[in-house]
């Protein structure tokens, strides 16, 4: 039980019809994450079916938007997949090493290099 002194000595008397104010502490916006580009790099090594395919696998790309992207990683040697927080572009470049070779295409050894950088 809280003592009278103590009680006394932390709160206030309140009139009848007299509004209460606590002090509360203010309200903390969550920081928001900077965003990261997840950047795939061109090879010789993997055909435009290995991209798509992988691209469909990992981040859940139609047809359509996985050939742009091989069209684009061909033509100027990489393409942004995916712009996402930090941690969640870790996971993508690490599942994109990990998916392997192209088994097309007998000079493929492994999978492709993948890299990420903050968006601007």
């Amino acid at each position: 039980m809280i003592s009278d002194t103590i009680r006394s000595a932390t709160m206030a008397p309140v009139k009848p019809g007299q509004p209460v104010v606590r002090n509360s502490p203010p309200l903390l916006k969550p920081e928001i994450e900077p965003p990261y580009h997840v950047i795939l790099h061109d090879d010789d090594t993997h055909s435009y079916e290995y991209v798509i395919l992988m691209l469909n696998e990992i981040f859940g790309y139609e047809f359509e938007k996985g050939y742009q992207m091989a069209c684009e990683v061909d033509e100027s040697g990489r393409v942004i997949v995916a712009t996402c927080h930090k941690e969640l572009a870790e996971l993508r470049v690490e599942q994109i090493h990990e998916h392997g070779a192209d088994p097309t295409m007998k000079e493929s050894t492994g999978s492709m290099k993948a890299t990420m950088e903050p968006a601007e």
